[in-house]
Formats: C-alpha cells, sequence, structure tokens
C-alpha cells in the first residue's frame, strides 16, 4: 500500500483526519503515564492500563523500530477500532509489524480477567496515553488542533497511532 492509500484506508474506516509521520517525531514522557496513575479512573482497571503497560522508555525504544506511523484523529470511542481494522489491513497487505493503538482505557469486557490474562488478546491495545505518548505534543507537531478541554462545551480530539514499519 502507498502511503496515500493507508491514509485513504484511515479515513474509510472513519478518521476525521490521518497522516503519515516519523515515529522518531512521536513524543513520548514519563509523565504522561503519571497522570494516568494520578487523576484516570481508568488506573489499574484493565491490563491495557498502568501498571501493567509499558514504560514511556520501553515504548520509545519500540517507536524507533519503526520508519512509519499514521497518526489519526477520530471521533470519542473511534480511534481503537479504527487502529485496529488499519493494524489488520496493513498486516494482511504484508506490512507484518504494524501495530495499531487509540486513545483512552480498555472497554472490551465490563471486568478485566487479571489472573486469567485478556479475553480479547487479538483487539485489546493500550491506550497512547498509558504508554507514556504525549498526546497533545505529538498531534500539535504534525498540524492537529487539540486543546484542554475545560468544560463539556469545548470539542474533544481523540487520536490514534498505527505503527506501519
Amino acid at each position: 500500500m502507498t502511503e496515500r492509500e493507508i491514509v485513504k484506508a484511515a479515513i474509510d474506516f472513519g478518521a476525521k483526519g490521518a497522516k503519515i509521520v516519523s515515529p522518531r517525531r512521536v513524543t513520548t514522557g514519563h509523565w504522561v503515564r503519571w497522570k494516568c496513575c494520578y487523576g484516570c479512573t481508568g488506573y489499574q482497571s484493565s491490563l491495557m492500563c498502568p501498571p501493567f503497560t509499558p514504560h514511556p522508555s520501553q515504548t520509545r525504544e519500540m517507536l524507533d523500530q519503526f520508519k512509519r506511523a499514521l497518526l489519526f484523529e477520530a471521533d470519542r470511542g473511534k480511534p481503537k477500532k479504527i487502529a485496529l481494522a488499519l493494524e489488520k489491513k496493513l498486516f494482511l497487505r504484508g506490512f507484518y509489524k504494524a501495530f495499531g493503538m487509540g486513545a483512552g482505557p480498555c472497554n472490551l469486557c465490563k471486568a478485566c480477567a487479571f489472573e486469567e490474562g485478556c479475553r480479547h488478546p487479538e483487539t485489546a491495545r493500550p491506550s497512547l496515553e498509558s504508554c507514556g505518548i504525549d498526546v497533545f505534543a505529538t498531534s500539535r507537531d504534525h498540524g492537529f488542533t487539540i486543546n484542554v478541554v475545560r468544560d463539556y462545551d469545548d470539542v474533544q480530539h481523540y487520536f490514534g497511532l498505527v505503527l506501519i514499519d
């Protein structure tokens, strides 16, 4: 698939906007994961949230093993679904390293099966934030708009990232 075809596929799956980016320009930080640990109601709620997710240094190491990624914006509740659909499409087209992540905690199960392990390993993915990706810096660095939501009337922006190759 060409980069244009990858962007089009993301739009076809429901993304509002999408860009091919260098994973080296995806910003990570330990403070991001701390925000998950101290302030997010999703903390320890599933195997896809801290403390079970990779640390920012592990995320940085993984990002550095890729040359291209797709950063996209989508409506609330859509980034993980779009990322998984695109991950699968890319994999089936020969991009065997493809891996997608989206915004927010996992909502695949009512209660996580911690001891038994994930019930949905084929579709469960950690959020960008839980792995230490600074979504604000990364999205702004690539020309997307994102602002702190101050009240319910503010526009909210949700992002996903698919590592390609």
